[in-house]
C-alpha cells in the first residue's frame, strides 16, 4: 500500500491557469501511485475540514512522504497543516513551492518574510522551481533539502501544435490588465494576445484573441513564439512582477513549450537557463529589438527549436518533471 500522499486544495478560479499547475502536480503524483487527500470545496466546508477531519487522517499515516503545494489556504491553515503533518503524523512533510511571498514583494514586511522562512524550514524536502530560487533560499537560511523542479509539467488534452512556416508571428497569453508593457510595445511584427483585462487602446500591431479557458486556449496558439515579459518597459523586465521573474518559473513557459511554441524570455530571467539550454527559444536583453531578432531566425534554427520544443512537451504532458524532482526527495 502506498506510504506517499498529497494533500489536494480546491481554488475557487476559472478561465485563469491560478489552480491549474497546482491541479496538474495532484493528477501527475496520483498517476506516480501517491493516494489523494482531497479537501472539500466552500470555505466552511474546508475550515470543519481542517480542524475536525484532517487530523484523524494524519493520525493514521504513520510513515511515509505527505506533499503539500506551497502555498495552500491562508497562511494560518497552512501553519496548522504543517503542525499536524509534524506532530500528529508520522510522515516527511514534501512542499512544492508555487509561489514565495517573502520574493514576490521583495520582503515589504520583514515580519511576514520571516514567519514564511520559518514554516518552509519546518519541511523535510522541498521541491523549488529551479536553481536560482534554491540559492535564494539557501541564503535565507533555510536547511531543508532543496531540489530543482526545472520547469512546470503541463497536462492537455490538445494535441502538440504541428510545425508551421517560420513568419516570427508572436503570441502572449495570460492576465492582461498586468501586461503594462503593451501600452509601449511599438514593433512593427504583429503580436497576437490572449487574455482577460485587454485595453481598447493598444497600437495597431497588437492583436486581441479573446479569452479562453486554460484547457481551450492551446488549440488558439497557432504562432512561431510564445513571449513571456514582465513589467511597465520594454526595454528590460522590471517592477516587483519583472523582478521575480529572476527567481519563478511563469506558468505560462509551461503552457507555451507543452503547446509545443518555443518561446521568447527575458535574459536575466531564471528560466532563460532553461531556454538556451535545451534550444527551446530566445532570451533577450530587450523587447525594443524584437523585429530584428525574429527576423535573424533561419527556417533550420526554427525547425530545432520547435523539435526540441516538442520533445519537452512530451515531458511535460506526462509530469517527468515533477516525478523526478518528488522522487529524488523521497527515494
Amino acid at each position: 500500500m502506498s506510504s506517499n500522499y498529497i494533500l489536494s486544495w480546491h481554488e475557487s478560479v476559472k478561465n485563469t491557469a491560478g489552480s491549474k499547475a497546482k491541479d496538474d502536480v495532484t493528477s501527475f503524483l496520483k498517476e506516480d501511485g501517491f493516494k489523494v487527500i482531497d479537501t472539500p470545496c466552500g470555505k466552511i466546508a474546508k475550515l470543519l475540514y481542517v480542524y475536525l477531519v484532517l487530523p484523524f487522517i494524519f493520525m493514521m499515516i504513520r510513515k511515509g512522504n505527505i506533499v503539500i503545494q506551497y502555498p495552500t489556504g491562508t497562511p494560518r491553515i497552512l501553519k496548522h497543516i504543517t503542525f499536524m503533518v509534524k506532530n500528529i503524523s508520522g510522515a516527511n512533510l514534501i512542499f512544492v513551492i508555487h509561489d514565495i511571498y517573502s520574493l514576490r514583494r521583495f520582503g515589504d514586511d520583514f515580519h511576514d518574510s520571516e514567519n514564511e522562512l520559518a514554516l518552509l524550514n519546518k519541511a523535510d524536502g522541498i521541491v523549488s522551481h529551479n536553481s536560482h530560487m534554491t540559492a535564494w533560499l539557501k541564503n535565507s537560511g533555510i536547511t531543508s533539502r532543496i531540489t530543482d523542479l526545472e520547469i512546470f509539467d503541463y497536462l492537455t488534452p490538445n494535441s502538440i501544435q504541428p510545425l508551421r512556416d517560420y513568419t516570427g508571428s508572436l503570441c502572449l497569453a495570460g492576465n492582461l490588465k498586468k501586461a503594462y508593457f503593451l501600452d509601449n510595445f511599438n514593433a512593427r511584427s504583429p503580436l497576437y494576445i490572449f487574455g482577460p483585462g485587454s485595453n481598447d487602446s493598444y497600437n495597431n500591431n497588437i492583436k486581441y484573441m479573446g479569452v479562453y479557458s486554460p484547457e481551450e486556449l492551446p488549440e488558439h496558439l497557432t504562432y512561431n513564439f510564445g513571449l513571456i515579459w514582465e513589467g511597465s518597459n520594454t526595454d528590460t523586465c522590471n517592477g516587483a512582477y519583472g523582478e521575480y521573474t529572476r527567481y519563478n518559473n511563469p506558468h505560462k513557459v509551461s503552457l507555451y513549450l507543452s503547446t509545443g511554441l518555443p518561446v521568447i524570455i527575458w535574459k536575466q530571467a531564471a528560466l532563460a537557463d532553461f531556454v538556451t539550454k535545451n534550444n527551446v527559444g530566445i532570451a533577450i536583453d530587450s523587447l525594443n529589438n524584437i523585429d530584428d531578432i525574429l527576423s535573424n531566425v533561419d527556417d533550420e534554427q526554427y525547425r530545432q527549436m520547435k523539435e526540441n520544443t516538442d520533445r519537452i512537451a512530451q515531458k511535460m504532458r506526462s509530469g517527468y518533471y515533477i516525478k523526478k524532482a518528488v522522487h529524488s526527495l523521497i527515494d
